[in-house]
């Protein structure tokens, strides 16, 4: 019997914790799913961008060395292509519950407005 494919769910915080940890280990890298306009109102800080609509084209740019921590608006497009990641063979994926909305009422750090240059780009 194969065991469940499943993406770890985590809060808020233990999402900005884990994006903040230096102890040697690898960080992951936040995903944001939401889409340009989402995110160019506020997001995450470091948070990088694979809309949804094109996440299915473009997910093989993901790194598969690092965890993975996708985000959304409220958690669910970003547990959607969690599972999709998973199914895929990709190891530590996990969905930040609440998205960026609970992200913000955290009060955990955000940019707002148009994103400059090479922000939101994945990490080369």
């Amino acid at each position: 019997m194969e065991p469940a494919l499943t993406v770890e769910r985590i809060s808020v915080d233990e999402a900005a914790r884990r994006l903040d940890m230096s102890d040697g280990e690898v960080a992951p890298l936040l995903v944001d799913v939401r889409e340009p306009g989402e995110y160019a109102q506020f997001r995450a800080r470091g948070a990088v961008l694979m809309p949804l609509s094109v996440f299915q084209l473009r997910y093989v740019q993901l790194p598969r060395d690092r965890p993975l921590l996708l985000i959304c608006a409220s958690g669910s497009r970003s547990l959607a292509a969690g599972q999709f990641l998973v199914h895929q063979g990709f190891g530590a994926v996990a969905n930040v519950e609440g998205g960026s909305i609970a992200w913000v009422r955290a009060r955990l750090p955000v940019r707002t407005g148009p994103p400059e240059d090479g922000e939101g780009d994945l990490p080369p």
